[in-house]
């Protein structure tokens, strides 16, 4: 766990800590911190056009994205948009060629987890 203390990992404290916690626990091959970065019936849409929903397809998925462990750099974050509890947030990766948004939601316990995911919407 790249981003734990004592066994216990960083949550994100606002939305825009999402984009960095992701690309440390990518780097680590850290799949149950990646999990733990979207809520239970979040949505991710895959490389190959197939949407991963829940917890258990998002787990199959990151497994096997980190099996042959690739590195991953941090990429341009903009600022997120806030509409309350809910926030968008985008990423332009390196080289420029893709970007990420992504949308957030505030949990009760006030850190912030992705609800849909959209790795790449220029590709």
């Amino acid at each position: 766990m790249a981003d734990s203390v004592d066994g216990v990992r960083e949550r994100a404290r606002c939305p825009e800590d999402l984009g960095r916690l992701v690309v440390e626990r990518l780097n680590a091959g850290d799949v149950d911190g990646l999990v733990e970065l979207y809520e239970a019936e979040a949505v991710l849409a895959l490389p190959d056009g197939v949407v991963a929903t829940g917890i258990e397809e998002i787990r199959a998925a990151y497994t096997r994205l980190v099996a042959d462990r690739p590195v991953f750099q941090p990429g341009a974050q903009a600022p997120a948009l806030r509409a309350g509890d809910l926030a968008m947030t985008s990423t332009r990766l390196p080289g420029g060629t893709a970007a990420t948004v992504e949308v957030a939601r505030r949990q009760p316990d006030g850190s912030w987890r992705w609800i849909l995911d959209q790795p790449n919407v220029l590709g």
